[in-house]
């Protein structure tokens, strides 16, 4: 085990830390400093993801509900919404990181222009940049995993439920309790307030399944 090292100079003792020592302090400054910041895009990708599956599946499900009480729309609505907001996701991710791409090449290009011109850039920097170039492709999957994830959520929940008021109940339950999970991810792995992360997702949720059966119910129930 070490331990610092102790000396003396004209009487006065001082203190010197070892080399293991040093080493322990600057990865436990290195771990207090971590930039959590790092981690808002992915993170942002995936909880919005799941959230927009969970949220978007669930009110278009509850929307057929208000108005047709069989199990079997409810089951087919919920799936081509998750079929199509998962695509559109995908799509949408792809052009958008696409675009970021294209802006990001087009700069480093500049930057090795005047690299050339003002001096020789070392092949450790171009090879750093080229890998934190953002990927298009896993991007969009991601995405469409991330989306189809939560819309699966309200799907499996109303799946095997044949009464109408149990099935609509266990729906609105299951995704209410995906929600404060959503929440409390996205707060553990942002570092966020814990209460207010969870409390902003669950109520969002809830109030654009509401506002969607309470719509669908009253179109229907006008005869339109």
């Amino acid at each position: 085990m070490a331990s610092n090292v102790q000396t003396s100079l004209n009487g006065a003792k001082f203190t010197i830390p070892t080399t293991h020592d040093l080493e322990q302090s600057t990865l436990e400054t290195e771990a207090k400093e971590f930039d959590y910041s790092k981690r808002s895009q992915w993170l942002r990708a995936a909880v919005l993801g799941a959230n927009d599956g969970l949220v978007s599946t669930a009110s278009l499900m509850m929307g057929v509900g208000a108005v047709k009480q069989d199990i079997k729309a409810m089951i087919l609505t919920g799936f081509a919404g998750l079929v199509a907001g998962a695509c559109s996701m995908a799509i949408g991710e792809f052009v958008s990181v696409y675009s970021q791409l294209d802006i990001e090449v087009a700069q480093m290009k500049r930057e090795k222009q005047k690299g050339e011109l003002g001096g020789e850039r070392s092949e450790e920097e171009e090879d750093g940049e080229k890998e934190s170039l953002p990927n298009p492709l896993q991007a969009a999957a991601a995405s469409a995993l991330a989306f189809s994830a939560g819309a699966m959520v309200p799907l499996l929940a109303a799946s095997f439920i044949k009464e109408y008021k149990v099935r609509v109940g266990v729906v609105v339950g299951a995704v209410s309790l995906a929600l404060v999970v959503f929440g409390w991810l996205g707060a553990m792995l942002g570092k966020v307030p814990l209460l207010r992360s969870v409390l902003r997702v669950l109520i969002g949720g809830l109030l654009a399944m509401a506002i969607t059966f309470g719509l669908t119910k009253l179109i229907g129930s006008s005869g339109l």
